[in-house]
């Protein structure tokens, strides 16, 4: 398999594989972009997609050029929105910052990867500097992007300030001097708008690289921690097999294509295995990428131990029961489900409680269980996979 070869493994579109041979016979690594506004503190799964290949692209022996969009998440990327973001401050963009570094470097190599924050740039720009800049677009060209134009026809306000992002993230492009830019397919415009922006300067247009977006665990929308669909970067171990094997069995095989690049015929092969086999073989792949193979095949284990021989895992979370008790004794079940903080709301607590899908050391629990503080370790499981322990 040749480079670019390699390089189209995943991809949605290449703009062009043309300009990437020539780029690609240039006697000196190239200058590969990706950005990344942080308006989460957590990255996801999702992001690995392109962080995967940004890797790949390492691994060519060229270089990483992450840009930390610090000034841009105070506009708000609109690709995919169908209302204006909500204004993040600069000290909650600061705050989410300091954790993508560490959460990156679990896929790319260091050594490879050079940092900017786009503030660097664009945050001394007057408005005199600006308006070069903003006379590169038109309000026509705006709207046909697709996420813009539905806003406009269904009258749903789109703030001017909304205009600026695809120039500021074009604008990082030229800063830098990129000569390939990876992100999202709903991030297609914006990396255009960078073309535009480096030929206008005199400069050799980027190659533009696209991936597909990875659907969330919920199997309809796209992985988000906004909408609680997701995996994270710094998710344990144990949270991480969990997720994966609870996914649909129809959107395992999307993972392996996405995450995996596994082809049509590798994917037809797979299928004359048992699903649960091959969900599981999804599970420790998934496991080991995000920590590493000790860890994935341990969880294979545990899982294995509670479910295919129903017995209680070794590693349970604990909790004292004055964490989760509020002090009082005895204490309803519900509350200490909970304080736990191992269930996404209070809501699915009472949603396993009413199905009866709750133990208190093997008995089955319900609304009526209260519990006093226990004299030795007390084991609450929920559902088919969740355990924890509290501790007088």
């Amino acid at each position: 398999m040749n480079v670019i070869e390699q390089i189209r493994l995943g991809t949605e579109t290449i703009l062009s594989e043309e300009e990437l041979e020539k780029k690609l016979v240039k006697n000196r690594p190239l200058r590969i972009k990706l950005g990344a506004d942080p308006t989460k503190p957590d990255l996801t799964l999702g992001h690995t997609v392109v962080l995967q290949k940004l890797r790949q692209f390492q691994d060519l022996g060229h270089i990483a050029v992450l840009i930390i969009g610090d000034f841009t998440a105070r506009i708000g990327d609109p690709s995919g929105k169908s209302a204006t973001r909500p204004e993040l401050s600069k000290k909650k963009i600061a705050e989410n910052a300091k954790t993508y570094l560490d959460q990156v470097y679990k896929i790319l190599d260091p050594e490879k990867t050079e940092i900017h924050s786009n503030s660097e740039w664009l945050a001394s720009m007057s408005l005199e500097d600006a308006l070069p800049l903003f006379r590169k677009m038109t309000v026509a060209r705006m709207l046909e992007r697709d996420d813009f134009s539905k806003r406009f026809k269904s009258q749903t306000p789109i703030s001017l300030v909304e205009f600026i992002y695809p120039l500021s993230q074009g604008f990082d492009s030229v800063q830098i001097e990129a000569d390939v830019e990876l992100g999202g397919t709903d991030q297609l415009f914006n990396l255009l708008v960078g073309r535009q922006l480096q030929k206008d300067e005199g400069q050799e247009e980027q190659v533009v690289i696209t991936l597909p977006l990875l659907v969330g665990l919920d199997g309809v929308q796209k992985m988000s921690k906004s909408l609680g669909n997701y995996i994270g970067l710094n998710d344990s171990a144990k949270e991480v097999f969990g997720k994966v094997m609870s996914i649909s069995d129809n959107l395992m095989w999307n993972y392996w294509k996405v995450l995996f690049y596994k082809t049509d015929s590798e994917i037809d092969a797979m299928r004359a295995d048992h699903p649960m086999a091959t969900k599981k073989s999804l599970a420790v792949a998934v496991t080991s990428r995000l920590h590493d193979d000790e860890a994935a095949n341990y969880e294979l284990n545990q899982f294995e131990q509670v479910f295919s021989r129903g017995e209680i895992p070794e590693n349970m979370d604990s909790f004292h029961w004055n964490e989760v008790s509020e002090g009082r004794e005895p204490v309803a079940l519900l509350t200490v489900l909970g304080n736990s903080g191992k269930f996404p709301s209070r809501k699915e607590a009472k949603r396993l409680l009413q199905q009866g899908a709750v133990k208190v050391d093997g008995e089955k629990a319900n609304f009526e269980t209260n519990l006093g503080k226990p004299k030795k370790e007390m084991v609450i499981q929920a559902g088919k996979r969740l355990f924890f322990k509290v501790l007088p």
